[in-house]
C-alpha cells in the first residue's frame, strides 16, 4: 500500500518541491544578497533589503492598491455573480448562450483581453470615439492614464474577465441545493426573496466563501493585466502598480535581482497569512465538516 501510495503521489511531490518549494527557497536565498543576476551571489547584506522593502513609501503605496483591489472585487463580482447565478438558473430563453457570452472572457488568454482593453481606452481609441459619436463628447476621459479613473477602469477589466468564473462556480452551487427546499418553502408561503435569503444563501456559503478564497489570493498576485495595460511605469503615476509589477521594476528592470527576490518573498508571506487567516476563520466551519464526513 506504502509503495502504491509512493508511486502514485510521487510525481505530484516531485514537482510540487521543483516548482515550487525550490524556487521560493532560492528566492529567500537570494534576497539575502545584493546580486546582479549573474555569478554567484556573494555580497551578502542580511536582511537589508528586506528592511529597506518595509521603509519603502513606494510598496505601501502597492500593496494599498492590492488591498483595495482586493476589496472591490470581492464587493463587485460577488454580489453580480450571485444575482446573474440566480438569473441564469431560471428556465428562460437562451440561457445556454448567455451562460457561454459570459463565461467566454475567463477562458480567453489575459494577453488578449489585455492588448485589446488598452486599444479600445486609449485616449484616441475606439471607446472614446464612440462616446463623441452618439452625443456623449463630454464623458470622453483618459481612462488609462487619469489616476482617478484608472483604478475603476483596472476594476472594470477584471470584473468582465472574471464574472465568468464566479458565475459558473455560483451555478454549480445553486444546482447542488435539493428543490425540495424550494418547494416546500412556496408550499409554507415564503416569498422569492424570502427563499433566497433564508435558503440559497445559506446553503450557497460554502461555494461563495471558496470563490472569495480564490479571488483574495489572485488579487495579492494579480500581474498580467496590470502590466499589459499600464506597464511597470505608467500604473506607478496611474495608480494600478502592485506589488508584482513593483517586484519587476525594482528588481529584473532595475537590475538588482537580490531585492527582487525579496519582494518575491514578501509577496509570498503575506499571501500565505492571508490563506493561512481565511482557512483559519473563515473555511473552518467548512473544512471541519469535509474532515467529519469524511471520516464517517
Amino acid at each position: 500500500m506504502r509503495f502504491e501510495i509512493a508511486v502514485l503521489s510521487g510525481p505530484a511531490i516531485l514537482m510540487f518541491l521543483a516548482f515550487v518549494v525550490f524556487p521560493v527557497a532560492l528566492a529567500a536565498y537570494y534576497g539575502f544578497y545584493r546580486w546582479h543576476g549573474y555569478g554567484a551571489p556573494t555580497d551578502w547584506v542580511g536582511f537589508d533589503n528586506y528592511k529597506l522593502i518595509l521603509g519603502d513609501s513606494a510598496f505601501h503605496e502597492v500593496l494599498w492598491h492590492n488591498g483595495l483591489i482586493l476589496v472591490l472585487s470581492l464587493v463587485i463580482q460577488g454580489p453580480l455573480a450571485i444575482g446573474l447565478a440566480l438569473l441564469l438558473n431560471q428556465k428562460i430563453r437562451g440561457r445556454s448562450v448567455i451562460r457561454i457570452m459570459i463565461f467566454m472572457p475567463y477562458i480567453i488568454s489575459e494577453v488578449i483581453v489585455s492588448t485589446g482593453w488598452s486599444l479600445l481606452l486609449q485616449s484616441n481609441g475606439a471607446f472614446n470615439d464612440l462616446l463623441e459619436k452618439v452625443g456623449l463628447r463630454s464623458l470622453q476621459a483618459e481612462w488609462l492614464s487619469n489616476s482617478k479613473l484608472a483604478i475603476w477602469t483596472l476594476m472594470a477589466i477584471i470584473s468582465w474577465k472574471y464574472i465568468g468564473f464566479a458565475v459558473i462556480l455560483m451555478l454549480a452551487g445553486l444546482q447542488s441545493i435539493p428543490e425540495e427546499l424550494f418547494e416546500a418553502a412556496q408550499i409554507d408561503g415564503a416569498s422569492y426573496w424570502q427563499i433566497q435569503r433564508r435558503i440559497t444563501l445559506p446553503l450557497l456559503g460554502p461555494t461563495i466563501r471558496i470563490w472569495a478564497f480564490l479571488s483574495i489570493i489572485g488579487s495579492l498576485q494579480l500581474f498580467d493585466l496590470v502590466y499589459i495595460v499600464w506597464g511597470p511605469y505608467v500604473s506607478g503615476t496611474a495608480g494600478t502598480s502592485t506589488m508584482a509589477i513593483y517586484m519587476l521594476a525594482q528588481g529584473r528592470n532595475a537590475g538588482n535581482f537580490g531585492y527582487g527576490s525579496a519582494i518575491a518573498v514578501v509577496m509570498f508571506v503575506i499571501s500565505l497569512v492571508a490563506a493561512l487567516i481565511y482557512q483559519r476563520f473563515v473555511l473552518r466551519r467548512d473544512l471541519q465538516g469535509a474532515v467529519t464526513e469524511g471520516a464517517a
